[in-house]
């Protein structure tokens, strides 16, 4: 039963050519995405538990100060657009 509960894996071609020195470099038909060695999130196979734990530590690290102010300022202007084309009335919040 084992046999077709399991998922398949996909099969991984090698290929290296004949003539090809490499100085060190890897393969050159290496199917990779430029940004993966940055990621954390790329890599063998992880259970949950190591996925969060992945998760929480990128949360901890300190990001960019700017990039933080700056999104900030794009949500509440987003927000504020949103809620003006919808014509929301803020006076139901002042007290009468």
């Amino acid at each position: 039963m084992g046999k077709f509960t399991r998922l398949r894996k996909n099969k991984s071609y090698d290929y290296k050519p004949r003539y090809y020195d490499d100085k060190g470099e890897g393969n050159p038909y290496k199917i990779q995405h430029k940004l993966d060695k940055y990621r954390t999130t790329v890599g063998p196979k992880q259970g949950l538990k190591s996925k969060f734990g992945n998760a929480f530590s990128d949360l901890r690290k300190e990001g960019d100060r700017n990039m933080k102010i700056r999104m900030a300022i794009i949500i509440a202007v987003l927000v504020f657009a949103f809620l003006y084309i919808i014509d929301f009335d803020l006076s139901i919040f002042s007290i009468k």
